[in-house]
């Protein structure tokens, strides 16, 4: 292994991984949808200065997209949508969220399915709310993606948006191994994908992480496909190419000590931890 790759791991002994859901389901403690589930007041708490939970979910017709195991979709059906369908491209993610909205009664609220956000199976005006938690740094296509969200969704309704930056500490999305803040700012790409799989090796479930965060282009070279690099800066512009209003904007900074980092320039993408963004289809 390369000099990089032995000393990314030398240097991740001295940092503290974060708590992470796979690492939880390993120890035993919480399956990654219930951790969804218990966390799910904090996958809101960004929209919550504009809507409340009522607001966002009652009676209306939600979709979820990146819904993951579906514990966050089942934590909104909780205030009582009409209707809620959680949609995510990893394929056994719809049994896991269906099994789990029969576990907490949830089955005539909360349904799931496999489905690409960018070509979503729905007819047009069907969602009275979006919700894309935690999910724009993941699409592939982010633009056909937003395209989408207003084809299905009703005149009048909302798409809430919220994701951490790429050049976040934990951007990188590779946490669950690497506990090394702004990692992905000081190693390649090729270092941290070698470190990775090293790390996670041994692990019951290393093969299945390896296979969720990597993948070949075609030119057969790893890359991490799991994330597609947003920054705030790359939102912004897709956002100019967007004709719906949008009618709440929020960049939360790390810390509030960092505030005033998290506004300048070029600081701005390192100390920022959630770009929130809320648009309305106009009738």
């Amino acid at each position: 292994m390369s000099f990089a790759s032995n000393l990314l791991i030398r240097l991740n002994r001295l940092f503290p991984l974060p708590v992470h859901p796979f690492n939880l389901a390993n120890d035993g403690k919480m399956s990654y949808t219930e951790w969804q589930f218990v966390k799910g007041g904090q996958t809101i708490q960004f929209f919550l200065p504009f809507h409340t939970q009522e607001q966002m979910f009652q009676g209306k017709t939600v979709l979820d997209i990146g819904c993951g195991g579906g514990g966050k979709t089942c934590y909104y059906a909780t205030f009582q949508p009409k209707k809620i369908i959680g949609i995510d491209i990893v394929e056994h993610y719809a049994e896991e969220g269906n099994a789990f909205a029969r576990q907490k009664n949830l089955a005539d609220i909360a349904s799931f399915m496999t489905a690409d956000a960018s070509a979503m199976p729905f007819a047009d005006e069907t969602f009275d709310t979006i919700i894309m938690n935690d999910a724009m740094e993941h699409v592939d296509q982010p633009e056909k993606t937003l395209a989408e969200c207003f084809r299905v969704l009703k005149p009048g309704g909302h798409l809430y948006i919220n994701f951490p930056p790429y050049f976040h500490p934990y951007g990188a999305h590779l946490s669950d191994a690497i506990g090394i803040p702004w990692v992905h700012s000081l190693f390649s790409e090729r270092t941290l994908i070698d470190s990775y799989k090293r790390l996670v090796a041994e692990l019951p479930d290393g093969e299945d992480r390896v296979r969720f965060r990597i993948s070949k282009n075609d030119r057969g070279e790893e890359y991490f496909s799991y994330i597609n690099r947003m920054t705030i800066a790359r939102f912004r512009r897709i956002q100019q190419g967007v004709s719906h209003p949008a009618v709440y904007q929020q960049e939360i900074p790390l810390r509030q000590m960092v505030s005033g980092l998290a506004k300048l320039p070029g600081l701005r993408e390192y100390f920022v931890k959630m770009v929130v963004c809320v648009y309305r289809k106009e009738q």
